[in-house]
């Protein structure tokens, strides 16, 4: 089955590139080089095709190569269901991000509706055992790649309770104020909650449903005390709890509260208490499970990048990986240090090499 794949990438200034171009046929590309050769910029770049401040969350002008800080250029030509889009996202010195496809100006939730990008990055190894925030980004990132009006309800939510907490800041007394932004945490919050549970769902069922040589992660939705989900419920709680959150100075309930808990289904494991290569594994089945429901769902599996992900990994986990990612049809991008790391993908790849002079990074394809 074919998946969403990226026809051509080019970069101008962007992070250690001054230029770079690649034209690529949907097959896995498996980018290798030295630390610190500007491999991850790559995959960051690619990150930039899906909603959001791609993989590294980074604010637009800190992409730019320097020292010219110029600003900078990604562009590339998405392929898939059918259909043919060229994106370009630019950056002018200290400016925002802008965004065309097919040539006219577009919002950044747009890119939602067109292309499907997961990605697993080394810092992501650290998911279950530092706080809730990376684990709130990464279910919400979930629910996004299945519900692109995710995005519009996190952002409707997070407008609404910044506006909320400066009234509790400012000592705001005056209840219609609250009424108002309330209803509009309720609405948003609503459907955040059920974007969240029926995101876990599909992964839940693509996860039950497949034969991987990944163990299972049971997921569930936690939270440090009853959070309600119906907007009608959440709209009540939030003016029950005035009085505290103004004490605080913050809004104290809502699925800004929600975490994110994992456990090792075959050992009933937390995945906090799993060794490190157990919970690289644990994620990489969630990543996949993401992307066999996407698959099932669109019609085309979404794009992967995957950062050093042979780290913790032996030779036979990673087959059974490339095995899997070819299974599945996706355009994975991965990176490791060396060409060896890869071998078996055998022909199913395509190899890029990238390497680094002088601050500046050379990409080949091999």
């Amino acid at each position: 089955m074919p998946g969403l794949y990226l026809s051509h990438l080019a970069l101008s200034h962007f992070r250690s590139h001054l230029r770079a171009e690649l034209d690529c046929d949907g097959r896995p590309l498996a980018i290798h080089g030295p630390n610190g050769a500007g491999k991850t910029n790559l995959l960051e770049a690619v990150s930039l095709f899906s909603p959001g401040r791609g993989m590294r969350r980074a604010a637009a002008p800190e992409m730019a190569r320097r020292p010219e800080a110029l600003g900078w250029k990604v562009s590339g030509v998405l392929q898939g269901l059918g259909h043919a889009h060229e994106i370009e996202m630019r950056c002018e010195a200290g400016g925002a991000r802008e965004l065309r496809i097919d040539g006219k100006s577009a919002p950044q939730l747009a890119l939602g509706r067109l292309a499907r990008v997961l990605w697993l990055t080394p810092a992501m190894d650290r998911l279950w055992t530092e706080g809730a925030e990376g684990r709130r980004r990464f279910l919400d990132r979930i629910a996004l790649s299945f519900f692109p009006e995710h995005g519009e309800a996190a952002l409707a939510y997070e407008k609404a309770m910044r506006e909320r907490n400066r009234l509790l800041k400012e000592d705001v007394r005056d209840p219609a104020w609250y009424a108002a932004l309330e209803a509009q945490m309720a609405r948003a919050g609503a459907a955040i909650a059920a974007g969240r549970r029926a995101a876990l769902d599909r992964v839940a069922a693509a996860q039950a449903a497949a034969g991987t040589a990944f163990p299972a992660a049971e997921l569930a939705i936690a939270c440090p005390e009853d959070i309600p989900e119906a907007a009608e419920a959440l709209a009540a709680a939030l003016a029950e709890g005035r009085r505290r959150d103004l004490a605080a100075g913050r809004t104290l309930i809502g699925p800004h509260r929600a975490d994110l808990s994992a456990t090792y289904a075959e050992k009933a494991m937390p995945a906090a208490e799993c060794s490190t290569g157990e919970q690289k594994a644990l994620l990489i089945s969630l990543v996949l499970a993401n992307a066999r429901a996407l698959s099932d769902e669109l019609g085309a599996a979404p794009i992967l990048l995957l950062d050093e992900v042979a780290a913790h990994l032996d030779a036979d986990r990673r087959a059974a990986l490339y095995d899997e990612v070819c299974g599945l049809g996706a355009q994975a991008w991965m990176t490791g240090t060396g060409p060896e790391l890869f071998e078996a993908l055998g022909e199913r790849a395509q190899r890029v090499e990238v390497t680094e002079a002088g601050g500046e990074s050379a990409v080949r394809m091999t």
